[in-house]
């Protein structure tokens, strides 16, 4: 074991270090950096500024990648934020046909074609073991979801918020929704979601991408256009539950960060508001999803009956013969039997805010408190 293995208190630079030159320059251009997160900026950037010439020789080694016509239909796992997303990933993940983005991947999507064992050493060497929020398992080769390679990748995505939260309305109606969104912005970012595809099942040698990205719950339709033949398996929780593990998640993830700080108050509306926007775009879009192709489920019943839930996944979503993976997830589910979850007890206030804000999940679904 690292005797430098930081926590997420204590990085010293942020994501964007994994950033090409254009996406760092175009989301920091302008920003007000709070004057506790100055050093950090600058390590960041002088750290992502040595890493250039590896990412040009990536980004060469990618343009004369050929296009596989074997890959299969990719999957995406959706759901807000602390809805179970991690866990159904990381079972469906079990079956070697998927491949996925790590959370290597995530950091240094430029450095994937050239060079990656080397980093993916440095980077084991130093980054936290677990999530700071719910003591789950962090390893360089573990799944993850995309988004956060895609913030590395263009300024046209909705995490540039862990770094700016100040701007969250505006990269909810731009980059979460992609509402106030160009054209030519929602095209960048479709050619960045396929890049990230194209070289995790390149390096995996897999055939057919497992997607979990929470963001992608407001973007089916926009999905469905590049992706027609795409599945969905769409995760919801205790509307009350996550409220409250959103609001730790979300707190820590900025601090630990973020260029910018915000107060509790301002952190919580705009937890609400993307939960709203989360939810109406869904529900206005999974109509378009077609038959056979769309796979619903409460965390909680997957949870309590995972083999059988997914059994049925794959006989709905026809993802091929499931006993032929059920060993492998019956030895995940054998490692897991030891994680204990946080239990939450809710006020009057968490109450009254979920059943204001979020009241059309909580009656749908028939939750409680």
């Amino acid at each position: 074991m690292s005797l430098f293995r930081l926590n997420f208190d204590t990085l010293p630079v942020n994501t964007l270090v994994g950033a090409d030159r254009r996406t760092f320059r175009e989301v920091t251009r302008g920003a007000e950096i709070d004057a506790s997160c100055r050093r950090k900026y600058w390590l960041t950037k002088q750290v992502r500024g040595l890493l250039d010439p590896f990412y040009r020789i990536n980004e060469r080694r990618y343009a004369r990648l050929p296009r596989r016509e074997d890959c299969e239909d990719p999957v995406f796992i959706i759901g807000h934020w602390r809805s179970g997303t991690t866990y159904a990933h990381n079972l469906l993940s079990c079956d070697d046909r998927f491949g996925y983005c790590s959370t290597y991947q995530t950091v240094f999507p430029h450095l994937m074609l050239w060079g990656r064992s080397f980093f993916e050493r440095c980077m084991a060497a130093v980054m936290p073991s677990s999530r700071p929020t719910d003591a789950m398992p962090l390893r360089v080769d573990l799944p993850q979801e995309e988004e956060f390679a895609l913030s590395n990748m263009t300024p046209c995505s909705h995490y540039h918020f862990w770094m700016f939260p100040h701007r969250m309305a505006e990269y909810r109606d731009r980059y979460l929704t992609f509402a106030r969104a160009t054209a030519a912005e929602r095209e960048e970012f479709l050619e960045a979601q396929d890049k990230v595809m194209r070289i995790a099942l390149q390096v995996s040698g897999r055939r057919q991408f497992l997607s979990k990205n929470p963001p992608h719950t407001a973007r089916v339709g926009m999905l469905l256009e590049r992706y027609p033949r795409a599945r969905f398996i769409y995760l919801v929780r205790n509307p009350y539950v996550v409220y409250e593990s959103t609001r730790s998640f979300f707190r820590r993830t900025i601090d630990a960060v973020g260029m910018q700080r915000i107060p509790d108050e301002a952190l919580d509306h705009e937890i609400r508001m993307n939960y709203r926007a989360l939810y109406e775009r869904y529900e206005a879009d999974r109509g378009l999803i077609p038959e056979g192709q769309l796979f619903e489920v409460r965390f909680e019943d997957l949870e309590q009956n995972p083999l059988d839930v997914v059994e049925l996944l794959y006989d709905r979503l026809s993802l091929g013969d499931f006993a032929r993976v059920r060993p492998a997830m019956e030895r995940y589910l054998a490692t897991q039997r030891g994680f204990r979850k946080k239990r939450y007890e809710f006020d009057r206030q968490t109450i009254s805010t979920v059943d204001r804000y979020w009241g059309e999940a909580v009656r749908e679904w028939d939750y409680h408190p």
